[in-house]
């Protein structure tokens, strides 16, 4: 806005010629008036010749109580001083900025402002006086104020340094990481605590600073006062003056030494992991192998890092192993991805990938940690197990958790009469009652928290319609970490032995009826022998008398 005022008011100045005011004055005036911060015009003592509203409305007086007053009526004795220098400057060089002037307000506030003059001259171009433009500071110093306490109360050590690197302002925490004291660190050049390499390094981050604003992660290892070697990051944002123009930075130091030390242990475990272990980036290039990696490959060190893992893998694979890596960024892990890699022998070799997220200290996703299973034993195992599974004389099936069924063995198509299509995919419970799907259910539940059940009722009906009495016996199936992910399940046909037992129930009723009949017949004879029994008893009986009768008759 000066830039404004100042050509218009070089080519007729407020003095008035002859009793006559120039067009251009009254643009100046105009201008002057209209300007949003405040804005006035003194002569080279510093008298108040012209000033604006928001002049007025900034220090609360009136236009009688501030024009053709000397402006050190409002500041301090130091600040006149400081002005009248000022004043010299604008003489000499035509302009001078960002001094410091705290006037005091109708109310005896201190206002604080800064001041930018520029020189106000005749139409011969000799300054006769100056052109000032106030900015209230008081936001500005409220958010400085805020600003430091930020940087004095955050929990890293922060600083602010000037685009040479010395250090202007620390907090507290800088000198508990370094361990000196006050006067040791601020006006010192960073370059005494930081090697030469590091100095240029840090000289190159503050161009960055100008350029772009900021920088991060940045390595600095700064010397204590102890003498040790500080592993650090530094993440530097630019510090702007009033006209946003870069004139330092704050940077904030990142203590890296227990960061190092964890990097430290996750590379030692990385390295001594008994399965292979590889990092690779986001693109899927190679950045670090342990020996598993070589001995299962058999490739060399130099063939394996800084490599694309699509040299390894298929390219139906590499399209696979992408989508993983985007399931690691989503949600990061993936697991139980397929790969096949290509040794250098040539063989194909199957492998299981699991990988987790690699973060930078942002926790941003920057990478993988991928392990690998080599599955060629499992591999033989399965091909095993599902050869015990088809080739077993009952009926064998497996299930995922939710009773869908996923393998069935020929003895299960030939006990249920249905086609591999109208079994496979299917749940169990469209061959079963609700209720024994409750009942399987249950028996699920007991395989996951105990291993396996026994005996458990099953009624399937057949392609035929027919209800088929079956007993199972069901025991987990665990996925390569030992986790639950279904049941091996073997039916029993129950027919023949509920044939049996109806054949025997039968043959029991039988049995049992004849047992009555011979209870009664023995009841019959038993009775008829007491019968005679007694008969003969009272034969004998009417014997005796007969004889005592004849006895007594011979007499």
């Amino acid at each position: 806005m000066l830039d404004n005022v100042m050509p218009t008011t070089s080519a007729s100045t407020r003095v008035q010629t002859n009793g006559v005011r120039s067009h251009g004055s009254l643009d100046a005036d105009i201008i002057i008036k209209n300007a949003p911060d405040p804005v006035f015009v003194s002569d080279l003592e510093g008298k108040i010749l012209l000033a604006n509203d928001a002049v007025y409305e900034l220090l609360g007086f009136r236009t009688d109580e501030v024009l053709e007053q000397s402006l050190s009526r409002f500041i301090s004795p130091e600040e006149t001083r400081e002005f009248t220098a000022a004043l010299r400057e604008v003489i000499e060089r035509g302009a001078t900025r960002n001094t410091r002037l705290n006037p005091r307000s109708a109310s005896g506030e201190v206002i604080s402002t800064t001041l930018n003059a520029s020189a106000l001259r005749d139409s011969d171009g000799r300054v006769i006086g100056a052109i000032g433009m106030l900015r209230d500071m008081r936001e500005i110093d409220k958010a400085r104020a805020y600003a430091d306490s930020l940087i004095k109360n955050a929990p890293d050590p922060v600083f602010v340094s000037d685009l040479e690197g010395k250090i202007l302002l620390a907090n507290d925490a800088v000198y508990e990481l370094l361990g000196f004291r006050t006067d040791e660190v601020l006006e010192q050049s960073l370059s005494r605590f930081i090697s030469p390499a590091e100095t240029r390094e840090f000289t190159a981050a503050l161009r960055e600073v100008i350029e772009r604003g900021v920088i991060r992660n940045t390595r600095l290892n700064p010397r204590s006062a102890s003498g040790e070697v500080i592993s650090t990051t530094l993440n530097a944002s630019a510090l702007r003056d009033s006209d946003s123009q870069v004139i330092g930075a704050i940077g904030m130091l990142r203590d890296m030494r227990e960061l190092d030390k964890a990097l430290a242990y996750s590379d030692s475990l990385i390295k001594n992991a008994p399965d292979p272990v590889f990092v690779s980036d986001l693109e899927g290039k190679i950045l670090q192998a342990n020996d598993a990696v070589y001995e299962l490959l058999g490739f060399r060190t130099d063939e394996v890092l800084e490599q694309s893992l699509s040299r390894f893998i298929s390219p139906e694979e590499t399209r696979e192993f992408t989508a993983a890596l985007r399931e690691v960024i989503e949600r990061g892990a993936t697991r139980n991805a397929r790969l096949n890699p290509r040794s250098a022998s040539g063989e194909v070799i199957p492998t299981t990938l699991n990988a987790s997220a690699l973060r930078d200290t942002d926790g941003k996703v920057i990478g993988a940690i991928g392990i690998l299973r080599d599955m060629r034993e499992l591999d033989k195992a399965l091909a095993y197990s599902d050869s015990l599974i088809k080739n077993a004389p009952d009926p064998v099936f497996v299930s995922d958790l939710e009773g869908k069924i996923l393998q069935a063995n020929d003895a299960v198509y030939e006990l249920l009469g249905f086609r591999p299509d109208e079994v496979l995919e299917q749940s169990l419970s469209r061959f079963i009652s609700p209720e024994e799907t409750r009942e399987f259910l249950a028996a699920l539940r007991e395989v996951i928290a105990r291993g396996a059940t026994r005996n458990a009722r099953l009624n399937p009906r057949s392609a035929s319609g027919e209800v088929i009495p079956t007993t199972l016996n069901a025991s987990a199936l665990r996925d390569t970490d030992g986790k639950v992910i279904g049941a091996i399940g073997i039916l029993r046909d129950m027919r023949a032995y509920e044939k049996v037992v109806r054949d025997l129930q039968e043959s029991k009723s039988e049995l049992q009826e004849k047992i009555l009949d011979l209870e009664k017949f023995e009841e019959v004879v038993v009775g008829r022998e007491l019968k005679m029994i007694a008969l003969e008893k009272e034969i004998e009986n009417l014997k005796r008398e007969l004889e005592k009768v004849s006895r007594g008759q011979s007499r």
